[in-house]
């Protein structure tokens, strides 16, 4: 099976689009400020988010993220099939993302969930073995008397 679109990201006027995409759909946005971030609720189907800028020049777009396993490795790949890479490897918090630009000029982004911590298997607790009471040293027997 192949890798999932998982996510769509707006960059551009959040404010103007905010007003647009909200008369157009029945969208809920969720604004998240110390993120510099606002979240789409799409209700059913891949949601998304809206920021502004983050390099100068950047253009106003919508950027697809696909879901993948590495986005290092993913990146990596893609480099190596001619991308440019635009947006590193970055830990976001609920996972890691990266961007690339292919050949064709189309920018796509890559998405890995944050690995959960692996449960740790409770180790199966053996009963203690009962340590057997240490013997006490054996009396010394009295010397006969002599006689």
């Amino acid at each position: 099976m192949g890798n999932p679109f998982c996510h769509v990201d707006f960059t551009g006027d959040v404010a103007a689009a905010k007003k647009f995409y909200g008369s157009l759909f029945d969208w809920k946005f969720q604004d998240m400020p110390q993120m510099n971030w606002t979240g789409i609720g799409v209700g059913k189907g891949v949601g998304g988010g809206m920021s502004k800028p983050s390099m100068p020049g950047q253009p106003t777009t919508w950027t697809a993220y696909v879901e993948v396993a590495d986005v290092k490795a993913t990146l990596a790949k893609a480099e190596k099939a001619g991308a440019t890479v635009v947006l590193p490897a970055m830990d976001v918090g609920q996972g890691i993302i990266g961007v690339f630009i292919d050949p064709q000029e189309a920018a796509l982004g890559l998405y890995a969930p944050a690995k959960k911590p692996a449960a740790k298997k409770a180790a199966a607790k053996k009963p203690a073995a009962k340590k057997a009471a240490p013997k006490k040293p054996a009396a010394k027997k009295a010397a006969p008397k002599k006689k």
